[in-house]
């Protein structure tokens, strides 16, 4: 049979007392534990200070008398100051790693009752990383009566035992990831489990992130989730401050960030604190932190890593504690490269990074995304739209397959359905509403020769044979049709567009070959003429 081993402090305040009969009719929680008619200690382990020498072994002796199977060990713990943390936690490290724990032949309970809190403190994280292999052990006395034993219970932190705590715990990190990622049920594996891994570090590290990816990816908006969830979790007390570095440029970029003093230029009128100053306690987004100069970068990396930093015209330096999260669309390693964005800083930012992909990477997100931004327009406009079925399935084809772009990602895709939207008074998108919006995102998202070509297909084909054709089949056959328009009949197109390969054959027929060639698409002459 297992012994029990119980390891805990010497309650200076609540095991003392009076050293005369009275005693017996108080609660003092380490002789009380000792008493316990269902709880065996076959050994305790005392810790206690210097000054409590007299007291440690006053309270040796009375266990015993009530409990004389308990083996009490007294351990001498030397803190210069009980209440700091650092000091106790590594005081009593160093104790738990030189003491022999047996799991296989003794239990442990860790009893927090006694000792300061930090003592408390110490214990319940030393117990819960099982650098001591055991539960938690409480006693308190009992309501009502004169008990001296009081009453007590154990903890296991051992969490899998607790299906219903397990389960709110699971909640609780679905609810972040949700919260993260704007409440929409997305559908890329590989985006999905970027955002768990955020979520860990977002409620896990003070450190920079830096959020790579196009222009129009949603690196703003989860910068500000981030912000909000760690604000949620008490991790944050201070503002979220944002700035475009592509808006700052030349002097004024110094100024906005690490503020200035009165007269530090011409028109300094007036003390600016600084975005950095504003960002205390909170978090900071530097978007585009590609676009600042190397000064600048050079005093982010100081500020970051020091919490100091020069306002400008001032020779007193100044603090501020904040996250840093920054934002690219650039390369930063080829900046790196080029000697256009400081080494040292990127090394910094590069502790954490995420690439988030653009729209069309993540195709099989578009369709939660609609619902998305239905609900977005809802909420701003108060009123409620939604789509036919045959036109959200027109719309889905088109925005899932490759002749949808997405240039501008999530913002393209917002004010697409933003624009239906608004032109569908009724409260119902159709399909003739859808067919526009596709004319137009493609016109948005060519240009020059491309967009002509594109409308030239339109023309001849309509949009929906378009839709089938493959990139490679819509830019020949473009050409071809342009070709043909130049000429008067099928012969003379043709032998423009076979000048070459027709020169290798013995008998030429350039009509024949191009007649053969629209047919594959469904054209003759008279369709193209």
């Amino acid at each position: 049979m297992a012994g029990t081993t119980v390891i805990g402090f010497l309650g200076s305040t609540l095991d003392a007392s009076k050293r005369d009969a009275s005693r017996w009719n108080k609660w003092r929680p380490t002789v009380g534990l000792c008493m316990q008619p269902d709880l065996r200690v076959d050994r305790l382990i005392l810790l206690h200070g210097r000054q409590h020498e007299s007291l440690a072994s006053f309270i040796t002796a009375d266990i015993a008398s009530v409990s004389p199977e308990t083996q009490v060990e007294l351990v001498l713990m030397n803190f210069d100051d009980a209440w700091d943390f650092e000091e106790v936690y590594a005081e009593l490290l160093d104790f738990v790693r030189g003491f022999t724990f047996e799991p296989e032949a003794e239990d442990y309970l860790v009893h927090i009752t006694t000792g300061t809190h930090v003592a408390q403190i110490c214990l319940f994280l030393l117990t819960e990383a099982r650098f001591i292999p055991g539960k938690l052990l409480q006693t308190q006395p009992q309501r009502g009566k004169p008990d001296p034993a009081g009453v007590w219970n154990s903890i296991d932190l051992d969490l899998s035992r607790y299906d219903r705590i397990a389960k709110r715990f699971a909640e609780g990190s679905r609810a972040s990831k949700s919260f993260l990622k704007g409440g929409i049920e997305t559908r890329s594996t590989a985006f999905n489990s970027m955002i768990d891994e955020i979520e860990q570090v977002a409620t896990r590290s003070s450190a920079p992130l830096l959020l790579m990816g196009p222009t129009g990816a949603g690196k703003s908006l989860l910068a500000k989730r981030i912000y909000e969830l760690k604000a949620d979790q008490h991790r944050l007390s201070g503002p979220f401050v944002e700035v475009n570095c592509a808006t700052l440029k030349g002097d004024n970029a110094m100024a906005a960030l690490f503020g200035h003093t009165r007269g530090a230029f011409t028109g300094a009128v007036s003390e600016r604190a600084g975005l950095l100053r504003s960002a205390n306690k909170g978090m900071l987004f530097l978007d585009e932190i590609g676009e600042l100069g190397l000064d600048e970068q050079a005093m982010i990396l100081r500020a970051v890593e020091d919490k100091r930093f020069l306002p400008v015209g001032s020779d007193r330096e100044v603090e501020s504690d904040f996250q840093l999260i920054a934002g690219t669309n650039r390369d930063l390693v080829d900046a790196v490269a080029k000697g256009e964005f400081r080494e040292d800083l990127f090394a910094r930012l590069n502790l954490w990074t995420f690439n988030l992909p653009g729209l069309a990477e993540r195709r099989e997100d578009i369709e939660p995304n609609l619902e998305y931004e239905l609900e977005r327009y809802a909420s701003a406009e108060d009123t409620r739209v939604t789509f036919n079925k045959e036109a959200r399935a027109r719309y889905l084809a088109f925005a899932t397959s490759p002749r949808a772009s997405w240039n501008g990602n999530f913002r393209d895709l917002s004010a697409s359905i933003m624009r239906m939207a608004t032109l569908s008074p009724d409260g119902r998108i159709d399909t003739d509403t859808v067919e526009a919006e596709v004319v137009r995102l493609e016109r948005l998202w060519t240009s020059g020769e491309e967009r002509g070509s594109d409308a030239l297909l339109v023309e001849v084909l309509g949009h929906e044979p378009l839709a089938e054709l493959d990139p490679f089949d819509r830019a020949q056959l473009a050409e071809v049709i342009a070709t043909c328009r130049r000429h008067t009949s099928l012969s003379a197109a043709g032998r423009e567009l076979f000048a070459s390969s027709r020169l290798r054959r013995k008998s030429t027929n350039d009509a024949d070959r191009l007649r053969k060639y629209l047919a594959r698409f469904r054209l003759a002459w008279d369709d193209i003429s």
